[in-house]
């Protein structure tokens, strides 16, 4: 395959290029101003007027997540993923068997996957318990190509600090990539039967009983936990406001140079008026959406390089099912939303209103979650040698994002009514064409599962 004429994007801005695709994997890229002439039998497309970004890689989803577990999860939602720009899914495993063996989990998701996923995947672990059993397992993994595993602080599943420290200081030495969802539980427990007891019911208590000063807090105590424990690596998982990415500016400034931060489109584009409206509990999630001033401080630290990932954390979570349990209770609805498909479009209007440089899209979106979590420079990069994944998009369509466009197995999206401008009308995965004017022409269980790189290690003590 030749794609000529195209605007190629990378992390340092576009270049007029053709790229010539053998097999899988990228095999040659032009120079500015020198074309590839078409081989015999070599598919030809034009390009012309389109961008072309690296295939997307999402670094938190969960896809087939436990409360809606059905035949086609992964198919369903892996499509979605393609048809938005995305080619690569780091899925995060279901929290109802969080605490058991971690190989459990990744081979049970490892079986939900294939034969069903059209784009390529890997797991994190998660870890419901910290003890000896549990290393080893994290080392065993390593091995295996599962060099991630995610932590929680709040819930039944939340760790100890205690447990936290020990968890670190493992990681530290072996160079895992450790994830946290950081919200301080007490507060949050609290303010929910405080709530509650006053009779405050509503969608708008979910955002005020997980205040920005939980959050701020958690981050501030896995930061200053991860310095104890050597610079261990720790990647915050969906920041949802400023005051929390203060802190780990602060960290940052003392020296800490393993602190990664993550956010979601959500946190970017929504803010907490939604859960006053008629569908608020359409917005529930954990970190619950904010203020407009807390919003506008993530815009600035993305400006600034103090976020490294967009995912998105989509759930495919039901409005007229999971969500309305909670309509006589905000902490009975299932929290979460989707937004696999919708991530590239609406960063890329985003470009294309000047919010955002188009270098800056592609490391949020490809290349630098695929460095983080070990597949760079197979992905995340149009470059010789590297997968085939590309997606382009035609900057001149113009439309207003709603749920009856989108391929995600849910009944709403939290974007609905959002304009675009430009979007994806062809996706290539490891050098297949599989979606064309947003439709899925790939076939079912194409996706492969990645062994992925240890890419923080550090002598072991």
């Amino acid at each position: 395959m030749l794609l000529r004429n195209g605007l190629v994007a990378g992390e340092k801005g576009t270049m007029r290029a053709d790229v010539r695709i053998e097999g899988e994997i990228i095999a040659e890229i032009s120079e500015v101003g020198a074309s590839l002439l078409p081989l015999e039998s070599e598919l030809a497309i034009d390009a012309e007027g389109l961008l072309i970004l690296p295939g997307g890689v999402d670094a938190f989803t969960h896809m087939d997540s436990c409360v809606r577990r059905c035949d086609d999860g992964f198919y369903t939602e892996t499509i979605a993923a393609a048809c938005g720009g995305t080619t690569t899914i780091l899925n995060h495993t279901a929290c109802e068997i969080c605490g058991g063996p971690i190989h459990s989990q990744i081979e049970l998701y490892r079986h939900l996957a294939e034969g069903k996923a059209v784009v390529d995947y890997g797991f994190h672990g998660a870890i419901g318990r910290v003890d000896n059993a549990v290393f080893e397992e994290i080392t065993e993994l390593a091995n295996e190509g599962v060099t991630s595993h995610k932590f929680d602080l709040t819930c039944d599943r939340g760790i100890s600090d205690i447990d936290a420290l020990r968890l670190m200081e493992f990681a530290s030495k072996l160079g895992v990539m450790l994830m946290v969802h950081a919200e301080n539980d007490a507060m949050t427990a609290y303010l929910q039967e405080k709530y509650l007891a006053e009779g405050k019911t509503k969608p708008i208590y979910q955002t005020r009983s997980r205040p920005p000063e939980s959050e701020a807090e958690a981050v501030y105590r896995m930061a200053v936990f991860a310095a104890a424990a050597g610079d261990a690596p720790l990647y915050f998982s969906s920041v949802s406001c400023g005051s929390a990415l203060d802190h780990i500016r602060a960290a940052r400034a003392g020296g800490q140079k393993n602190l990664f931060v993550e956010t979601c489109p959500q946190y970017l584009l929504l803010d907490e008026s939604l859960y006053l409206s008629d569908d608020g509990l359409k917005y529930t999630m954990n970190p619950p959406l904010r203020c407009d001033k807390e919003r506008q401080s993530l815009w600035d630290g993305l400006r600034s390089n103090e976020v490294d990932v967009i995912s998105t954390g989509h759930r495919p979570i039901s409005y007229l099912s999971e969500k309305q349990q909670g309509k006589d209770e905000f902490t009975k609805a299932q929290p979460g939303v989707p937004g696999v498909e919708a991530r590239i479009p609406l960063l890329f209007y985003q470009y294309t209103a000047g919010r955002l440089s188009i270098g800056k899209l592609v490391k949020l979106c490809c290349a630098e979650p695929a460095r983080l979590f070990g597949i760079y420079p197979q992905k995340g990069v149009i470059a010789v040698g590297s997968d085939a994944d590309l997606v382009l998009v035609d900057p001149s369509i113009r439309r207003v994002l709603t749920h009856s466009q989108l391929h995600e197995n849910t009944d709403y999206t939290p974007y609905e009514g959002i304009p675009l401008s430009g979007l994806p009308v062809m996706t290539i995965s490891r050098g297949e064409i599989i979606v064309k004017d947003g439709q899925f022409i790939g076939e079912k269980g194409r996706g492969r599962f990645l062994k992925r790189e240890l890419t923080l290690r550090k002598e072991l003590s």
